[in-house]
């Protein structure tokens, strides 16, 4: 894993505010990569796992690692949480929202567990040919991090084809707009959970977010999903 996750600031702001989303290039190694991929069958590390078919989510399947999360896991979420809470104080503020995150993860977890909010959520996801992630939001309670970040675990043209993350912004009386992102293998994208402020004529706006991964058309695709709030 790198040592610290390089997110640029402004850039990391310019592109969240400006689209929704923001790329972190190799923010794992291959050997992570790998390591993480080969833990989706070791049922001792989920709680639960998702056929997505049976609930009209789309094709393929994931699983919620259970706490304690793998160490790789564990570091890389503190990090990232910390290099986001600024901002998405920034935002809630923009917002009008009245939520104040903390500077810590461990300190927003208890304030998740005070709400209900208790059964981790960072996932491991495996598409294979012919399955797909429909456009969805990842919520899961009242209390939720602006923020999440995927990592693509697999190499594209070589470990599979197709399945491209894919981002739509609803936009207030407009058509909405979507985003194909770019990604190789260890790669990540930081993106917008919900909503997302913009700047108009008349002040600040809400933009509606949704993401998922288009069809697999060959091979195998693992990601790893890295979400900042717990569910109920």
């Amino acid at each position: 894993m790198t040592a610290e996750p390089e997110i640029r600031t402004p850039q990391l702001e310019s592109d969240l505010g400006g689209r929704g989303w923001h790329r972190l290039p190799k923010l794992l190694t291959p050997s992570d990569c790998a390591d993480l991929s080969a833990m989706f069958d070791a049922d001792e590390r989920f709680r639960s796992t998702v056929t997505m078919q049976r609930h009209g989510f789309g094709r393929g399947e994931y699983r919620y690692f259970a706490y304690p999360l793998p160490a790789v896991l564990e570091r890389l979420r503190q990090r990232l949480y910390e290099r986001l809470a600024p901002l998405a104080n920034r935002w809630a503020a923009r917002l009008g929202a009245s939520a104040s995150f903390p500077a810590d993860l461990s300190a927003f977890t208890r304030l998740c567990h005070a709400s209900g909010q208790v059964r981790p959520t960072p996932l491991l996801l495996r598409y294979r040919a012919g399955d797909y992630n429909c456009l969805h939001q990842d919520l899961y309670g009242d209390l939720h991090f602006p923020f999440q970040v995927a990592v693509l675990l697999s190499e594209p043209e070589v470990d599979f084809d197709g399945g491209e993350f894919v981002l739509t912004e609803q936009r207030p009386r407009m058509q909405s707009r979507a985003h194909v992102v770019p990604l190789r293998m260890g790669d990540a994208v930081v993106f917008a959970v919900n909503e997302a402020p913009r700047a108009g004529t008349r002040g600040t706006y809400r933009v509606k977010m949704r993401h998922g991964v288009s069809e697999i058309r060959r091979g195998e695709r693992f990601t790893l999903g890295i979400i900042f709030h717990d569910a109920r």
